[in-house]
């Protein structure tokens, strides 16, 4: 029932989603650093909210990348992507100012005056599309959901939910859109905010609640039936399984040091001659001997 994703459509009101709930792939992931729990629960949303972007994309190879820009606050960066069902996340933060907020700080003392940047990086003739909106909202989830309002104008309801037990973190997601001129949808600012069956679905699926998503006992497809199907069709779609994925190895590595100028991969050199090179997202180091480097 965990690290999987569905897709569903609701033909009658025009309406797409996805449905995510992760677990053993959400663990491998915080498990790369000791984050506290307040960070690890915030990686944790960004990830789920990460699985439900990146699906939305249906070209293999594409890739969806999340990154909040902050100043002044507690976290000084986080990343999240997902590519072809692999995920990967990291958060960078202070532990001094972590220290003076409150057991449940807001979104502003976590981020300062932020701005959250999703990028959809899709093969030609789609190319790369970014949107930046500010990091507004009780929770990662809301600032997602005005990224879709301000920048791509697709009525969208998203809900989060994360469980912690002794030894595991669940997090479950819902994302419903409208897109009455089907799933790709047409310009987007001829699409209604205030549309009635965009109301009905957002009602229905307002009313989820985040035990429900993450309760390991309870099939996706049973929340979906619960939410829509009394009044509408419901389809749905098994998607990719999710996977702790990092493009870390030493031939990537070879790779970028190599983009270099041989100036600069040459103050990269310690003392003993190798090049240290610590990947973030999953904590390892890569030592590469300055010598096996074709300069």
């Amino acid at each position: 029932m965990t690290d999987r994703i569905l897709s569903f459509a609701i033909p009658g009101k025009h309406c797409r989603g996805r449905v995510v709930r992760l677990g053993p792939a959400l663990d491998d992931i915080l498990a790369a650093h000791a984050y506290p729990p307040i960070i690890r629960d915030v990686l944790a949303e960004a990830v789920c909210l990460t699985a439900m972007l990146g699906s939305l994309l249906k070209d293999e190879g594409s890739q969806l990348t999340l990154q909040a820009q902050t100043e002044a606050g507690v976290i000084s960066l986080l990343a999240c992507d997902y590519k072809d069902g692999a995920l990967r996340g990291y958060v960078d933060y202070d532990r001094e100012r972590l220290a003076s907020q409150p057991v449940e700080p807001s979104l502003m003392a976590l981020f300062g005056k932020g701005y959250l940047a999703i990028t959809f990086d899709q093969p030609e003739p789609r190319g790369r599309n970014q949107g930046i909106v500010p990091l507004e909202g009780a929770n990662l989830a809301e600032a997602v959901q005005n990224y879709f309002y301000q920048s791509e104008q697709i009525p969208t309801l998203i809900r989060v939910g994360i469980d912690e037990t002794a030894d595991r973190i669940t997090a479950g997601g819902l994302l419903v859109q409208h897109l009455p001129e089907g799933e790709e949808g047409r310009e987007r600012l001829h699409v209604r905010l205030d549309h009635p069956e965009w109301e009905h679905v957002e009602i229905m699926g307002g009313s989820v609640r985040a035990a429900e998503l993450t309760d390991n006992a309870l099939p996706l497809e049973e929340i979906l039936w619960r939410l829509f199907s009394e009044s509408d069709e419901v389809r749905v779609f098994d998607g990719k399984p999710c996977v702790k994925g990092c493009r870390c190895n030493e031939d990537h590595i070879r790779d970028v040091i190599a983009r270099f100028p041989k100036e600069d991969k040459e103050d990269m050199v310690d003392d003993e001659g190798n090049i240290g090179i610590d990947c973030a997202f999953c904590s390892k180091k890569f030592m590469i001997t300055a010598a096996s480097l074709n300069n």
